[in-house]
């Protein structure tokens, strides 16, 4: 499968949008003192620009904690995330739901669950909803590493596999579940290993190489439109920040959080389209700027917005009901 110089190039722009908005939101936290816990994905960038690069509009993806990229590349704009992180009333939630886990059904974005591993299921049940219908569309649901090991991920997958669903699982294994390391979480060394017990591909990914991860993702793709089932890809990657801003990293020795940075996503695709003479240090620069001008105009745009009055508190939030006398 050749990717081309084109599509890497605007591959190359999702990521360093990502890269920028998620600083932004990161100084914002700071400055700001936030309502909202952030939870990073710099360093993760290339997983969501891969996966859903090649979606069409009526594809589904579910989110996780660290999916803003997906988020952009399916159509959430910048300024509806900076809204939802300042706990604005842009959103049908109206404030009550967090920019990690947005949902938009105009544009294949079922709304991500807070639980570990709880959207596996509702990515299967999606998937199956799609099959039913009759269409080829294809799900992806995103979760971390420690997700593998709940009873969620065995149970989704399993039926999956029964069910033959048109749903890609894609765990970015960032090697640490908060702060737990992969090593003392399971005794296997790829978490696509699990996927044979079901019987279906696990495909082990680069999750640093935006290029492995849109053509891996693309034969999941393929595979599950012509019928074939689900695939599970484990995207291999780390998290340069924390598990969230409120933690501190201690756990985590010094020299293997600068090796991971020295495979960064960003850099390994800029290093390429360099080489290949499709980039140059001039259009670096305007592309680093252009994407600065719309974040700020996003922010601009989001500071605008009104927040929640306080007694919409518990407003849309229990079903209406009448009690028989």
């Amino acid at each position: 499968m050749v990717v081309s110089p084109q599509d890497l190039l605007e591959m190359y722009r999702w990521m360093v949008l990502t890269r920028r908005l998620e600083e932004k939101i990161c100084e914002l936290w700071t400055e700001r003192n936030a309502p909202e816990r952030q939870h990073a994905s710099i360093g993760q960038e290339a997983i969501g620009v891969g996966a859903c690069y090649g979606l069409r509009p009526t594809d589904v993806i579910i989110p996780s904690l660290r999916t803003r990229a997906a988020f952009l590349v399916k159509g959430v704009h910048p300024r509806t995330i900076l809204a939802a992180f300042l706990g604005k009333t842009t959103l049908q939630t109206r404030g009550k739901q967090t920019s990690h886990h947005l949902g938009d059904l105009d544009i294949g974005l079922i709304s991500g669950s807070g639980l570990v591993g709880d959207s596996i299921p509702v990515a299967v049940g999606a998937a199956l909803a799609c099959k039913r219908q009759g269409t080829d569309r294809v799900v992806e649901v995103f979760f971390g590493d420690a997700a593998s090991n709940r009873g969620d991920f065995h149970e989704g997958l399993n039926l999956a596999a029964i069910w033959q669903a048109p749903v890609i699982f894609i765990c970015e294994n960032n090697q640490y579940g908060w702060s737990l390391p992969v090593s003392k979480q399971m005794a296997i060394d790829n978490i696509a290993d699990r996927a044979v017990a079901y019987g279906f591909p696990g495909v082990v990914v680069d999750g640093n190489d935006v290029i492995d991860m849109y053509e891996k993702t693309q034969t999941a793709i393929q595979r599950a439109r012509a019928g074939d089932g689900p695939t599970l890809l484990e995207c291999k990657t780390y998290r340069w920040r924390g598990h969230s801003e409120r933690e501190a990293m201690e756990y985590r020795p010094p020299e293997e959080v600068e090796a991971w940075k020295a495979k960064c996503p960003i850099e390994r695709l800029t290093q390429r389209l360099m080489d290949e003479g499709a980039l140059t240090e001039s259009r670096i620069e305007q592309i680093d700027q252009e994407v600065l001008d719309e974040i700020q105009t996003a922010l601009e745009y989001a500071d605008q917005a009104a927040f929640p009055e306080p007694q919409e508190t518990v407003e849309d939030v229990y079903a209406p009901f009448e009690v028989e006398a």
